[in-house]
């Protein structure tokens, strides 16, 4: 897959070559706080088949939580653009909305954190649910 996207902006710009791991739309109340209350859809791509095109983004990670993943985004406009997850090393979690055509995402395969939805959650006819983050994945 050759893709490309970027923030709201356009202050940070990014490049996919590589073939997806995998998509998914998790519904942690993390995921919940940082999307606005819905949870995040993401393309799971190989972290070295994912570069920024253009600008730096900024970091944040929670020091008060084991395992924190670390969000990167614009300092500009605020985008989140990227979740490195320490569960999934070597792996970027693209958020789909970033992408220029997110079209091409189609379909989420799973649901991660079920068990944290919010009663006017959905997840679509034939997509797996998991009650927290799938092993083995």
């Amino acid at each position: 897959m050759n893709s490309e996207g970027g923030c709201y902006c356009g202050e940070l710009r990014y490049r996919i070559n590589a073939e997806p791991l995998g998509k998914g739309m998790c519904f942690c109340r993390e995921c919940q706080h940082i999307s606005g209350g819905g949870p995040n859809i993401v393309l799971m791509v190989p972290a070295d088949g994912f570069a920024y095109t253009k600008g730096a983004p900024q970091t944040f990670t929670r020091s008060d939580l084991q395992n924190a993943v670390t969000r990167e985004f614009c300092a500009r406009c605020g985008t989140q653009l990227v979740v490195r997850a320490p569960m999934l090393p070597g792996v970027a979690l693209i958020k789909v909305g970033t992408l220029d055509d997110p079209a091409i995402y189609g379909m989420p395969q799973i649901a991660a954190y079920t068990s944290e939805m919010q009663s006017y959650h959905v997840v679509p006819e034939g997509v797996v649910p998991f009650e927290k983050f799938p092993a083995g994945i």
